[in-house]
């Protein structure tokens, strides 16, 4: 981090501090967000959920999700990170503390609404900051490390919330959840420094907060598809429907299928870590977002179609295959720094909230439309494999497409 370059740059022992709060926060919404796909079994159990039921209440996150993050962009403008994400940890508890009492489909639907809300600012709060407050090297390896951190999280909702689960039940994991952001809340209270509204480049306090110059960005288009669909397909393939392919067509048991989803994560924990060491080495030699896309995401693709062609043939390598196809869809990841640093400061939190509200658009669009591909193509005959098989087949065309989309279009990113 240099000073001379960056007025508002943190000093190394407060980044360090305000990183590792943020991360602390992050790591418990990445648990709760993936945590449906280790619970998938005993809530279709427990609520008789059919596939769609399932697609939605794991999107129902997401909405929630989405639906703050266009409000989100300007409040973080306005108010900063420390402001905004404290308003709204405090609906995540609330969103937890429902969860654990939800006694219908509905009322726990509306859990994971709240929870959504309440988590939407936990990745878009701190990459606001690190945009003011951190070079650009160091910028993509934060970004990298905090995506990292949500890999943990995301580890530790599979076995280790397996293994809590005939101890405790699901109810008090969620109660326990509501208590660890609450002293998540207490830590970013403490450590993270006020928003200055008076830098050079921020708007005039008057001004009214407007998206348009990002919707209308070049870059920001380009970058939208695959936003949505490799970036959002990701995120629903890891949170909820690699377990039912690894149940379903694997033939894994519960156990197996979290041992599966636990050694996933850990291949993008690890994966995370490694961008995080190598993308200063990168910037600092030309590699840029696009480059490493155009040359890195299509390995997701060749992954993805292994895994459907193979079917019921590589069961015993099919949870490997599936952690090589979410290793090999962490290029996508490099768009949404990206994105961040493709606009100044003063728009960096309704630039990076517009990205994410793409991403998370289309995680809850993927992740129910699986779901209501799976029960359509069962209508029509087809064996709950084939159905899989058939639904996966679509979104892996979808995201070919975005992808070719990606490279039709020129853009050039002046800042990054």
């Amino acid at each position: 981090m240099s000073h001379l370059s960056n007025p508002t740059a943190l000093s190394k022992r407060s980044a360090i501090a305000v990183f590792l709060v943020f991360a602390f926060a992050y790591f418990f919404s990445a648990l709760i967000r993936a945590i449906t796909a280790t619970l998938s079994p005993t809530l279709t159990r427990e609520f008789a959920l059919n596939a769609g039921d399932l697609g939605l209440l794991a999107g129902g996150y997401f909405l929630g999700f989405s639906v703050t993050q266009l409000p989100l962009g300007a409040w973080l403008d306005k108010h900063g990170p420390k402001r905004v994400i404290l308003g709204l940890l405090a609906v995540a508890v609330l969103g937890c503390l429902a969860s654990s009492f939800a006694t219908s489909f509905s009322a726990l639907l509306a859990a994971r609404i709240l929870c959504g809300v309440g988590v939407s600012a936990c990745l878009m709060a701190p990459l606001t900051g690190y945009r003011r407050w951190f070079d650009a090297s160091t910028l993509m390896r934060a970004n990298s490390w905090m995506l990292m951190t949500g890999s943990m999280g995301m580890v530790a909702s599979t076995l280790p919330v397996q293994w809590m689960l005939p101890i405790f039940g699901w109810r008090v994991l969620f109660v326990a959840l509501a208590a660890l952001i609450a002293v998540a809340m207490a830590l970013i209270a403490w450590q993270v420094p006020r928003w200055e509204t008076s830098t050079p480049e921020a708007e005039p306090a008057n001004a009214r907060p407007s998206y348009a110059p990002v919707w209308q960005h070049p870059y920001f288009r380009k970058m939208a598809p695959i936003g949505f669909f490799c970036y959002g397909g990701l995120v629903a393939m890891q949170t909820l429907w690699v377990a039912p392919w690894l149940i379903n067509v694997a033939k894994y048991s519960a156990l197996q299928a979290a041992s599966g989803l636990f050694w996933i994560n850990v291949s993008m924990l690890c994966t995370f870590w490694l961008w995080g060491m190598i993308n200063p080495w990168l910037v600092k030699r030309g590699f840029n977002a696009d480059r490493l896309i155009t040359y890195g995401l299509p390995l997701s693709f060749l992954f993805l179609a292994i895994i459907i062609i193979a079917g019921t043939r590589l069961t015993e390598s099919s949870g490997a295959l599936w952690a090589l196809y979410c290793m090999s869809c962490t290029f996508v990841a490099l768009a949404q720094p990206a994105v961040g640093m493709a606009f100044s400061p003063a728009l960096a939190g309704r630039a990076l909230s517009a990205y994410n509200l793409v991403i998370f658009a289309g995680i809850f669009v993927v992740q129910w439309g699986i779901g209501l591909a799976i029960d359509g193509f069962k209508a029509f005959g087809l064996t709950e494999i084939q159905a899989l098989q058939s639904a996966m087949g679509l979104f892996l065309l979808c995201g070919v497409t975005s992808y070719f989309y990606f490279l039709g279009i020129k853009s050039h990113n002046q800042s990054f």
